[in-house]
């Protein structure tokens, strides 16, 4: 049933057999008389194992074959047989197994689980909804709403085992066979799709519960689980404006006071209530303030499960207009219990919720950043020795690293603190770096930790360098996926002192600079690479060259060797972007020397194959770096004799020109559409802000006659069902890629010294120069280009004057 339905014809049914034992199984009472004593024997007891097995197959059928809006041709007759047939038929033994809790007898979890999950498959469907909907006040009162309370073992586990109740709490196993949650996901499914037949009675249902509860009755279970199915509706309730103005009342009659119960679970729930309502419309700001200062109080509850939820809704609560002046002369003691909480127990969401804070305060931050580095680096290796069983210290320990990197991003502007820090976050640096891969799963953070450190400072420490080694042997021998993050600290090294980088070797001798073009080799001429690493792998060539000027003559035909091949592969490709990136290194390396790198061109026989091309492709160049080097590496031919060119070059030395020509008016083009975009009338976002955001109020689902239809996903389903009956796996690779390798964020944020050069300067102080050595040669050039490129060129060197003495007199001033 997972993976393959055997052909199916009504008439001649082969499955219909197998329903009717499964039916039967389903049917068959259990008197409790001959039934085991104890819950985990009747667990395992083989009646109710066979119970489970028959609704889960069934729960299978009906999510892989059984909806006839998503079926693909060859099971479109079984899903029709099984939607109007079938799965209705089988609600009345599912309703009788609902009706075992209510009646005082026993049914275990897993059934429990099961038969919610097949009733939440059937409120998509007519036939099967039509069946639900005269039973709606028993499934949701009677089935889902007990089973969404408490249970005596939640509130013994609660109490007698905290940190096991927060283990759980954030396991998402635990939720996949949890009850609770199936219960939850149908209540939330009713009220999404059949809204019109269920919201009423449901909101009037839990309203009741909620004014029905007294402090000191025996009903706060049921009054937890009121809020827990109100918060799990927050989507919805907040969506609707007829809702969500009166979500404020709620929440300050029944919530505000459990901040203050006896009872922990539901101050734990209050918690977790702001997470899910923080957002609603507050229209008495006085509320909001209160609701901050018990939310405060409740980081230091004397139970660890609601200093856990504390933590996690100050994060919600902090993104509030106001909240920031409320929380900053309390900073150091918020900090204080963050810490303290998370030295008694390991939760990734307590420390995300940290670094939220963190990051909203940004420069406030300063006096606390160097006691924030301290704490963090101890939390993470202590969760770190907890060992590879605890989940829950290993998420928590890659937040703290996380949490670091928001730190150093919050005093980047007072990078001289990092020096304090370096200690701390040094040795968890090469730890991470340097342990075979024992703690990859920890190295994006430490690389990440390790840009700030190499980026921001004016200079690198000696105990940094030695992380270069280190990187390479990652990539080399366990982290070749990780190359896009080693990247940037990389080119930070060569950027912030070439000198040293060009110099630098590790203990057994290998070059810093030969580590480099191994890993630009090994990337490039690896399958195993994605176009995205090649081309960041590619962008270390740019960094070589721009970075070290004279200084690497040695090393262009490496930088040939490589590069022109994978030209070569990726002329056929029609995604441009490879090649727009090794056109960024060609140009790169013409700027940096055009006799040296013509002679690598000439040498290998491609220089006309590459210019054509380089010049095809200018079209689909459409952002600033990749026409920026083109402009100025072609313009660098330009600064060599015309006899001394060769004579692949000379013969469309014309086209060249005015193919720069375009590309230097593109960019200007670009440049004044920016400008012209960055003005921007502030009363259109005002307005924008101020329009009705709220859903439609009459949309409360679909009909009882209409199954319920996802537009996205109908879409997405037709589309594959087309690509399987073509049979072109590459259409069906190129539909799965969905062209997300079409853009490369990294490209716009390349930075080297080059970027202090205007490219319209450069090519206007060559082309003239180059005139003034051999105008007869440059004349013929001329008259061979059109009267409309010389009257852009004209204008190009119009602009480029007045730029450059707008630069100078910024240099005087």
């Amino acid at each position: 049933t997972q993976f393959y339905l055997p052909g199916f014809n009504q008439q001649q049914n082969p499955i219909a057999p197998w329903f009717d034992i499964i039916y039967a199984a389903l049917s068959k009472p259990l008197p409790e008389d001959i039934q085991p004593k104890t819950v985990e024997e009747r667990n395992a007891w083989p009646w109710w194992k066979v119970k489970k097995w028959a609704i889960q197959i069934l729960s299978r059928l009906f999510s892989r074959y059984g909806m006839p809006s998503y079926a693909e041709d060859e099971t479109k007759a079984f899903a029709q047989y099984f939607a109007n047939e079938t799965a209705p038929r089988f609600l009345q033994p599912i309703f009788e197994l609902l009706n075992l809790r209510p009646s005082g007898q026993f049914c275990t979890d897993r059934v429990l689980h099961l038969c919610l999950s097949y009733l939440d498959l059937a409120v998509e469907l007519a036939p099967t909804y039509k069946v639900l909907k005269p039973h709606m006040e028993f499934l949701l009162f009677k089935a889902c709403f007990p089973t969404c309370c408490l249970t005596d073992e939640y509130v013994e586990l609660f109490e007698s085992d905290p940190h096991e109740f927060v283990s759980r709490q954030n396991n998402p196993l635990t939720d996949f066979y949890d009850p609770k949650m199936s219960a939850i996901s149908l209540i939330t499914n009713l009220v999404k799709h059949r809204g019109k037949d269920v919201i009423g009675q449901l909101l009037s249902f839990l309203t009741n519960v909620l004014q029905s509860y007294t402090p000191d009755g025996s009903n706060h279970r049921e009054k937890d689980g009121a809020l827990f199915i109100l918060g799990s509706m927050h989507d919805f309730l907040l969506s609707k404006k007829k809702y969500a103005m009166e979500l404020e009342g709620m929440m300050v009659s029944s919530v505000f006071t459990d901040f203050q119960s006896a009872v922990p679970f539901l101050r734990c729930r209050a918690c977790w209530m702001v997470q899910k309502f923080s957002t609603l419309p507050w229209s008495n700001e006085a509320n909001l303030q209160t609701l901050i200062h018990m939310v405060l109080q409740r980081l230091s509850d004397p139970a660890l499960p609601v200093q856990i939820e504390a933590s996690k809704a100050l994060r919600f609560l902090i993104e509030l207009s106001g909240a920031e002046n409320t929380l900053g002369p309390v900073l150091p003691q918020i900090l204080t219990e963050y810490f303290r909480i998370m030295n008694e127990i390991g939760n990734d969401e307590v420390v995300a919720a940290l670094q939220v804070i963190i990051d909203k305060f940004g420069s406030s931050i300063e006096p606390h950043a160097i006691v924030l580095v301290q704490q963090l680096t101890t939390a993470f290796q202590t969760y770190c020795a907890s060992g590879d069983e605890d989940d829950d210290a290993a998420l928590a320990a890659a937040q703290c690293l996380e949490c670091i990197a928001t730190v150093l991003k919050g005093v980047s502007q007072r990078a001289e603190m990092y020096a304090t820090m370096e200690p701390n976050l040094v040795p968890i640096i090469m730890h991470i770096l340097g342990n075979e891969g024992d703690y990859i799963e920890y190295l994006e953070y430490a690389l990440d930790i390790l840009t700030y450190l190499t980026y921001f400072p004016k200079t690198i420490s000696p105990a940094l360098w030695e992380a270069v080694p280190l990187i390479y042997r990652a990539f080399d021998e366990w982290a070749f996926d990780y190359l896009n993050m080693m990247v940037v600290p990389l080119e930070n090294f060569i950027q912030k002192a070439p000198a040293q980088f060009l110099q630098g070797a590790a203990p057994n001798g290998m070059r810093f600079m030969d580590m480099i073009f191994r890993m630009v080799e090994s990337t490039v001429g690896d399958d195993r690479a994605n176009e995205a690493e090649c081309r960041k792998a590619l962008s270390l060539y740019m960094t070589v060259l721009h970075e070290c000027p004279g200084q690497v003559d040695n090393y262009l035909p490496a930088i040939n060797d490589i590069s022109l091949p994978k030209l070569g592969r990726q002329a056929a490709n029609p995604n441009p972007l490879t090649r727009i990136a090794i056109f960024s290194v060609l140009g790169s390396a013409l700027y940096y020397n055009p006799q040296l790198e013509l002679n690598e061109l000439e040498k290998r026989g491609v220089t006309a194959q590459v210019l054509q091309q380089w010049m095809k492709d200018m079209e689909h160049m459409d952002r600033w770096i990749p026409r920026k080097l083109t402009v100025m590496g072609l313009s660098a031919i330009l600064q060599l004799p015309t006899s001394s060119m060769p004579a692949s070059v000379t013969s469309i030395l014309p086209q060249l020109l005015s193919s720069v020509i375009m590309v230097c008016n593109a960019m200007q083009e670009d440049a004044h559409q920016g400008t012209e975009n960055g003005h921007v009338d502030p009363n259109v976002g005002q307005a924008a802000a101020q329009q009705d955001v709220w859903e439609d109020e009459d949309d409360e689902g679909f009909d009882e006659n209409e199954d319920v239809r996802n537009e996205a996903d109908a879409a997405y389903v037709e589309a594959l069902n087309k690509l399987s009956a073509t049979g072109d796996m590459g259409d069906m690779a190129s539909f799965l890629e969905n062209d997300w390798d079409d853009y490369d964020e990294d490209d716009d944020n390349f930075q080297s010294s080059w970027d202090n050069l205007n490219e319209l300067i450069v090519f206007s102080d060559i082309l003239r120069g180059a005139f003034q050595k051999e105008p007869e040669a440059y004349q013929q050039m001329q008259a061979a280009l059109s009267p409309e490129t010389l009257a852009l060129c004209q204008q190009l060197f119009a602009q480029a004057d007045k730029e450059k003495a707008e630069m100078q007199q910024a240099q005087a001033a």
